[in-house]
């Protein structure tokens, strides 16, 4: 008899709360953050979400899509690990959304909408020291085909150069699906390129030849390039050429591209230079060999000799790849350091994964990656049918397993360096008018990160609560820094340096 009393109170709640859900007040909001970087004219999503009408209208497209986590895309598991913009939906936005649909998407008042974000439409980062251009526009034909092509940029220096950054700059965002950086020192893409009789040349997945140490990061839509942290940097060689492998997504009209790539150079010396380590076939133990008609797993191991830390890491692998996790493990098996894991791999998605600081991993640790392959025909994306045996190699019908780490040797405080923001950048950065020190993003999920004036390197800050207790302590280690408040519930919290005191929000 209570349920049958209780229930129709209970339907009068849900729908006097789907009701209060409007799109300007909190619609809006999500999809300018989530969707609207790609969804916008000139950008690669394929419909525009930028006003009521243009969401509303793909309301049930959008619910769909999110609940079932497929939009917005975003491969690692993000109860796993994280990593610099994390596109990933909260249980309560998702619900959010679609609440707003079964109340029949109620517009709201205009007036509640916080606006579209300044998207950027120049370089992220600053004044580029130099940009190095495709020699001439590259035409996508209109045949709604996916199209990877390198193409080969000589540098033309005559001195090794060390640089902070690279970032790529497409010209055509309405086909640029993702692109990935690499260096060639032999001159084997230069004839790659010289047999091909279009721009560039073909080559799916990689650049087409063992350059696998010459992997230099890629961008995909909605990221930010990996400003190194000063002191830090990567060589180019003198001589060298800079190789941009571009993946086109299909068209169903030609459409031409002319990207550039902006190199900033490093402003002081580099006491750390950036290594690519690089976890392939060879580290499994057991030939590269899935049959036909099975599910194979491979466990690969990398062992790490002396203190590191990490910057980024890229697992890769081709169609019949189905998951990845790769943590690092000690020795004696009491200590797990949990690093990606991307339960549904999906090709057309693969990523450039940068952690939020730099992520040390102990010498004498092993670095553990697990690859599963499923060759059935259960698997969609098997380009076989039925299936065949696959064996190790660059084309679409084999397959590869590598894991692609960028690391530097560890120094103590590397933990506390952010890779989230660089200082420089026009997103977030100090205005040198304002205050010296700037706690983003407020309110903060537990994590939030320090902009700090380089004067202030060294001063001590304290997080207190509201009763003057304090709860964390420490000193500025870098103009750019994480501060994690791991153990700290949600609430208010007070954040002292000798700027001041600052309301510090915390909201999981």
């Amino acid at each position: 008899m209570r349920f049958f009393l209780l229930l129709p109170l209970l339907l009068v709640v849900v729908t006097v709360q789907g009701q209060g859900v409007t799109y300007h007040a909190d619609v809006a909001p999500i999809i300018h953050e989530n969707c609207t970087q790609c969804h916008r004219v000139g950008e690669i999503g394929p419909m525009p979400f930028t006003t009521f009408e243009e969401v509303s209208a793909y309301g049930e497209f959008i619910e769909y899509v999110t609940s079932t986590g497929y939009m917005p895309p975003w491969t690692p598991d993000p109860t796993y690990s994280h990593f610099v913009g994390e596109r990933v939906l909260s249980a309560e936005e998702i619900e959010t959304l679609s609440a707003w649909v079964d109340a029949g998407k109620p517009e709201g008042d205009p007036a509640d909408n916080p606006g579209l974000p300044d998207f950027p439409e120049d370089s992220q980062v600053g004044e580029p020291d130099l940009v190095m251009p495709m020699p001439e526009p590259y035409v996508h034909e209109g045949s709604m085909t996916d199209q990877y092509q390198v193409f080969v940029l000589p540098t033309g220096f005559e001195t090794d150069v060390t640089i902070r950054s690279l970032e790529v700059m497409p010209g055509n965002h309405a086909i640029a699906h993702h692109a990935i950086l690499g260096l060639d020192i032999s001159g084997t893409a230069a004839n790659l390129d010289a047999q091909d009789p279009d721009l560039g040349y073909e080559s799916f997945g990689d650049f087409g030849f063992d350059a696998y140490e010459n992997f230099f990061g890629g961008w995909v839509p909605g990221t930010l390039p990996v400003v190194y942290p000063e002191g830090i940097g990567r060589v180019i060689p003198a001589g060298s050429d800079l190789l941009v492998q571009m993946h086109y997504g299909p068209s169903a009209v030609e459409e031409s591209d002319q990207t550039e790539i902006n190199v900033f150079f490093t402003e002081g010396p580099v006491e750390r230079e950036v290594t690519t380590g690089i976890m392939g076939p060879w580290a499994l133990g057991e030939p590269f060999f899935i049959p036909a008609n099975q599910v194979k797993v491979f466990h690969g191991e990398f062992p790490i000799s002396s203190d590191i830390s990490l910057i980024n890491i890229v697992p890769h692998c081709h169609l019949i790849g189905a998951s990845w996790e790769v943590f690092a493990t000690s020795a004696n098996g009491n200590d797990t350091i949990p690093l990606i894991s991307i339960p549904d791999w999906d090709f057309n998605w693969q990523g450039f994964f940068t952690f939020p600081t730099l992520t040390k991993i102990p010498g004498g640790y092993t670095l553990e990656a697990i690859a599963v392959y499923d060759n059935t025909a259960d698997n969609p994306f098997n380009p076989s049918s039925p299936p065949q045996n696959v064996f190790y190699g660059d084309n679409t019908e084999d397959e590869m397993f590598f894991v692609f780490l960028d690391y530097v040797e560890y120094q103590e405080g590397d933990e506390d360096i952010s890779l989230e923001t660089p200082l420089l950048t026009g997103i977030g950065a100090l205005d040198p008018s304002g205050p010296l020190v700037k706690l983003q993003p407020n309110p903060n999920r537990g994590s939030v990160q320090l902009l700090v004036d380089p004067s202030l390197i060294g001063q001590p800050w304290e997080v207190l609560d509201l009763g003057g207790r304090i709860l964390r302590s420490g000193a500025f280690r870098s103009a750019n820094q994480q501060l994690h408040l791991d153990g700290l519930g949600d609430g208010v919290y007070l954040f002292r340096s000798s700027e001041g005191v600052e309301r510090l929000v915390i909201q999981r």
